[in-house]
């Protein structure tokens, strides 16, 4: 479905006319070198914004305002391909805050985290959110919620007629990501509606490590795109057969190192960036799009290359026209760079404003009801299986894991526990876990656990975990770090366990205590919450932990802790 704004005659004669040189533009970009995504050239010239958009790189035209751009690099506003606003803790008016200054203008969200806990009712949260922000939000509707039958969520199963009635919401853009890869190759009856009603326009897909005729048979059913490519031959095999591929660097997830040399200026059309999940305390230190093209050109992609897969390839991708190039027509989304090479931004404009002097909404300033339901768990309810156990394996670097067999109190092995959040009262369930620090002494716990958002406890002692539980319980979910039985930091994310209001750099700092705490108790991860908030999703291999108890994703069935 193409996303293109309508204009009016009085806004086509105003372009019109300041592109001829009759009226003055609004601004005026002088003697910089601008970027042509077309042909992959940097252009010398000036650059003509009206009315927010580009109307002319010719010599001699005037504006009621110049920048001199004289040794500067002008290139389109960056455009992440998929991200979880959720997983960056931020409701969406402070989202805007924090990644419009690092380049990013345009973003892709699927909100299935918030649609998992409150339903349909989260995903309208969201298309109503990004009416409101200068920073263009766009909206794919989530496909599959809840991502399998073997964990239970807040909102039960979005079908397909609940999601075709936001169809034609102005921010609505196609169907997220169809993490249920055995429902499309199967024919289940709801995918296959789902698959029908979007047919008409961009699908996501999610489909790590599929290849061969499965990937084909994938593809065949409309699905354009992938962002879970974790291995070189594997992106290629996907681009080779016409899938779009977004390169993730999030703050668990880091795959641009592995996939950055299938990104070449051939490529370029149909490859991109994407952060999916990525928290705010890595934003402001790292960055985030720029963060990513700034990586890929140190490891040998050319700028031009980079800045249009950044750009105008996600633009062409989605059908969000007149996006993604420095063109008359355009859309006025611009970085200016003091180096094109360090991707070092000078400023930004959003719809040929500078952002800085934007006026950025607030979000709302109440929490809503705490959205868990649970009750802290006896201390004998976090007690394993005894003996040799099937023992997940974290991969540093990677949300897939790997798996092994260990005696259940061998060096490293930790305790895992998923308690269902959502008065359902269930038993918590189970299981192992290699690879948070073989000196861990102490609990780690979050609200965040894809893509149910049951609460997730990693630790050492159960007297730890059930503290770290109850903490959560009580503030409406969060990541906490607990020792001796008490909490040794926490930051409360009330709305619906995945967000809070609070300001990025606040969020930040606290993101830093709570890592200061975990390394403390002897965890050995540099992002050990949102490691831990992927232990529990079930559509990504190889071993998972749910509140319905442990799964062989490889196999896709629940299987006994206890190894036989």
């Amino acid at each position: 479905m193409l996303k293109l704004l309508s204009l009016s005659r009085s806004q086509i004669q105003k372009r019109i006319d300041a592109a001829l040189g009759r009226v003055p533009s609004d601004l005026l970009i002088r003697e910089v070198t601008y970027l042509d995504v077309f042909s992959l050239k940097w252009r010398q010239g000036d650059v003509a914004i009206a009315d927010g958009a580009i109307v002319g790189l010719e010599p001699g035209l005037k504006a009621a305002r110049e920048l001199d751009g004289k040794g500067k690099w002008l290139v389109p506003g960056f455009i992440d391909a998929h991200v979880h606003v959720e997983s960056s803790l931020m409701i969406p008016s402070n989202f805007q805050r924090a990644v419009l200054p690092r380049g990013t203008t345009t973003a892709v969200c699927d909100p299935h985290e918030i649609a998992n806990v409150s339903g349909p009712e989260g995903i309208e949260y969201f298309l109503d959110a990004a009416t409101r922000l200068s920073l263009d939000l766009f909206v794919m509707l989530s496909s599959c919620v809840p991502a399998t039958d073997f964990e239970t969520n807040g909102a039960g199963t979005i079908e397909a007629n609940q999601l075709t009635t936001m169809l034609f919401h102005a921010k609505a853009l196609g169907l997220a990501e169809m993490m249920n890869v055995p429902g499309v190759l199967n024919g289940d009856p709801e995918v296959l509606r789902k698959l029908e009603a979007f047919s008409f326009g961009p699908m996501d897909g999610h489909s790590p490590l599929l290849r061969g005729k499965e990937l084909s048979a994938y593809l065949t059913a409309g699905i354009s795109s992938c962002h879970e490519s974790s291995g070189l031959d594997e992106a290629r095999e996907k681009i080779s057969k016409g899938m779009s591929v977004w390169i993730r660097e999030g703050s668990v997830a880091k795959d641009l190192h592995e996939l950055v040399p299938a990104l070449d200026a051939a490529t370029s059309t149909t490859m991109g960036f994407c952060t999916d999940d990525r928290n705010p305390l890595d934003i402001i230190e790292e960055g985030h799009i720029d963060h990513l093209v700034r990586s890929a050109i140190k490891l040998g992609v050319t700028p031009e290359v980079a800045y249009r897969s950044a750009s105008w390839s996600v633009a062409r991708h989605y059908g969000l026209l007149r996006r993604g190039a420095i063109a008359p027509g355009h859309i006025a989304d611009l970085v200016l760079l003091d180096d094109a090479a360090s991707c070092a931004i000078n400023s930004v404009i959003k719809g040929g404003c500078l952002a800085s002097e934007l006026e950025l909404k607030d979000g709302p300033e109440t929490s809503p009801a705490n959205t868990i339901q649970a009750k802290a768990p006896e201390l004998a309810d976090l007690e394993g299986p005894k003996g040799p156990v099937h023992v997940i394996t974290i991969l540093p670097g990677k949300i897939i894991t790997g798996r092994t067999v260990l005696p259940h109190d061998a060096p490293g092995v930790a305790r895992l526990t998923v308690l269902e959040r959502y008065g359902q009262g269930g038993k918590p369930s189970n299981a192992y876990v290699q690879g948070f620090g073989a000196k861990l002494r102490g609990a780690i716990a979050s609200s965040v656990g894809h893509d149910s958002h049951n609460l997730i406890v990693v630790g050492s002692d159960p007297r730890d975990m059930r503290a770290a539980l109850s903490a959560l319980i009580e503030c409406g979910g969060g990541f906490c770090v607990a020792s001796g039985g008490e909490v040794r930091a926490r930051l409360a994310l009330p709305f619906a366990g995945l967000m809070c209001n609070e300001d990025p750099a606040k969020i930040a700092a606290t993101l830093r205590e709570l890592k200061q705490a975990s390394r403390a108790i002897g965890c050995e991860l540099p992002e050990p919450f949102l490691q831990l908030a992927f232990l529990s999703l079930p559509v990504i291999p190889s071993l998972k932990l749910t509140d319905k108890g442990l799964v062989d994703v490889d196999a896709f069935r629940i299987i006994d802790v206890r190894a036989s």
